[in-house]
């Protein structure tokens, strides 16, 4: 019997032919020698150079596609502690502190205490923010009022990283936080958005009192998953007063791409 079954190397020549269809990881790509072929050398060093772009991206909000946002929802800009994008990179402290002012700023210009307030940053991926947050803002928001949730004006942060959900959490006492930010660029794409959650952020809070869907993008978590996970997650904080490794996402089943229903 045991003749009949595949060996493991044929088991991931099999695996091999469909990877492709449900990764963008490089697996079973070939080789000469010891070596990639020139092909997927080139491609390396293009997705890496892409990668180096969208690092030192820079964002504008009065221009397209951001400037929709701001027309439609009343987006508005406020600044991190980092003064620049290399004193930004360099201190990673100061892109989690809210500067100077901006708590006033922000209980001028939103309610407080509403149950959920949208932020967007622009992370480490500009580019991440302009391709998915215009398609993904609107849903959020319309959904969530659509539960009967009071929803904040939403607002930009520039050089933002995701500790400011501390201070945007203290200043406005939003139920819950959630900020759309840009993900650490990499080879298999440089438009990853990730979406971190917080019930009642305060300061001292970590990534033990967070929640996260990541990987949203084109070929990753598409916009319509993207939103049924992040008020999946609000739905549970709401019913247990509490966010982070505790709090577990319901388990829902997705097909594959290309597989077949049994």
């Amino acid at each position: 019997m045991s003749d009949n079954l595949p060996s493991p190397i044929q088991r991931a020549v099999d695996a091999g032919d469909n990877v492709s269809e449900v990764t963008p990881a490089r697996l079973f790509i070939g080789r000469t020698g010891t070596a990639y072929r020139t092909s997927t050398q080139l491609q390396l060093r293009a997705d890496h150079a892409f990668a180096k772009d969208a690092l030192s991206a820079s964002l504008s909000l009065t221009e397209p596609p951001m400037n929709e946002l701001v027309e439609r929802f009343e987006l508005f800009e406020v600044a991190t502690k980092a003064n620049s994008h290399e004193e930004y990179l360099a201190r990673p402290d100061k892109g989690r502190r809210l500067a100077v002012g901006v708590a006033e700023t922000l209980r001028a210009n939103c309610p407080s205490g509403v149950d959920v307030q949208f932020v967007v940053g622009d992370g480490l991926s500009p580019l991440a923010v302009r391709a998915q947050v215009p398609s993904l803002l609107g849903p959020l928001i319309e959904q969530a009022s659509a539960r009967g949730w009071s929803v904040g004006r939403p607002f930009f942060v520039r050089y933002c990283r995701v500790g400011v959900m501390n201070d945007i959490g203290e200043a406005l006492q939003a139920q819950n936080v959630i900020l759309l930010i840009g993900e650490r660029p990499g080879l298999a794409t440089a438009e990853s958005l990730s979406a971190y959650m917080a019930h009642r952020p305060r300061s001292g809070d970590t990534d033990a009192q967070r929640n996260l869907v990541s990987n949203i993008h084109s070929s990753g978590v598409g916009t319509e998953d993207a939103v049924r996970r992040i008020l999946g997650l609000v739905d549970s904080f709401q019913l247990q007063g509490r966010s982070g490794f505790m709090v577990k996402e319901s388990a829902q089943p997705t097909a594959l791409p290309g597989a077949g229903g049994r």
